[in-house]
This record gives structure tokens, sequence and C-alpha cells, in this order.
């Protein structure tokens, strides 16, 4: 797990040198909280591209990338796009990330390629800052024998810097 842990933070610091700006956000909460025999609580760790953020009619799209990792091992690298919808101080922030996932001693998903789609709803804390809590629901969609899926839920932090 220390490995994984590891190789998360370079890819991330690798991703984060070249950019200008960006935000980064904390999650801690429970990995497939709905099946008794394989919850685990879940370290989950996003970096957004702010700077490469693009303004449309469906809100602010942000590039994403990031990792979790659970108590039994499970472990996901993805990438994707968020969208954020902000309100005043309230912002909705929907994700859609592919991403390769390892088991470990954790739930088997049924496939090395799965889909994480996530809703993280918030508020702004000054500028700079949001407190969010999220839902997320990881698939194959169907690309295994067997496609058990797990969902999620966390307690975010986000920063900009």
């Amino acid at each position: 797990m220390k490995k994984i842990f590891q190789i998360v933070v370079y890819f991330l610091l690798l991703g984060t040198s070249a950019s200008k700006a960006g935000d980064f956000n904390f999650a801690i909460g429970n990995f497939d909280y709905s099946d008794k025999g394989k919850r685990a609580t879940m370290l989950d760790l996003t970096y957004g591209f702010s700077e490469n953020k693009t303004s449309s009619f469906l809100g602010e799209i942000v590039p994403v990338f990031g990792a979790f990792v659970t108590a039994d091992s499970a472990a996901m690298l993805y990438s994707g796009a968020k969208i954020d919808y902000k309100f005043g101080s309230f912002v909705i922030s929907p994700s859609f990330t592919p991403g390769i996932y390892s088991k470990g001693d954790g739930k088997d998903l049924g496939h090395t390629i799965e889909f994480k789609s996530q809703i993280n709803v918030g508020f702004n804390i000054g500028s700079d800052t949001n407190f969010s809590v999220g839902y997320s629901h990881v698939s194959n969609a169907s690309l295994g024998d067997k496609n058990p899926g797990a969902n999620s839920y966390s307690f975010n932090f986000l920063t900009r810097f």
C-alpha cells in the first residue's frame, strides 16, 4: 500500500509541476458502503487542471487526474473531467473518470478498466476553499464477466492555488 501511495503522489506532482494553477481535492470516505463484506475506508486525491477549464453552457468543464486507495489495498488511478455548477457559494460538481483498478485485498469489480462517476455537493468557504459531500459509483460497464460495482461516499476538502 505504501508503494501505491508513493506512485500516486509522484503522478500528482508530475501533473502539477508544469501547471500555473489548479485545485487539489482531498477526500476520505467509505468505499463500497453498501457491501457489508467488502466496505473499507477510502482516501481519494484528485487534481483539477483549473487553468485548462472550458466555459460552456453546461458550466465550467475541468480536466481531472486522481487516485484512490482503500484500507484493503484496492486502488484506482483515473483521469477524466468534472463540471462545476456554481450558484453563489453553493457548488455542484459531477465528474466522469475512466481508470485502472487493482482489487488488492478488496472487492473484485470484474475488470481492470473501471469507470468512476461522482457527484460532489458543497459550499465555497472563501475564494479558494470548498467543503463538500460526495457520492460515487465505480463500474466496469459490463466489460468483464461480472460487474458488481461499488458505491461510495466521501467528505471532501478542495483548495485552489
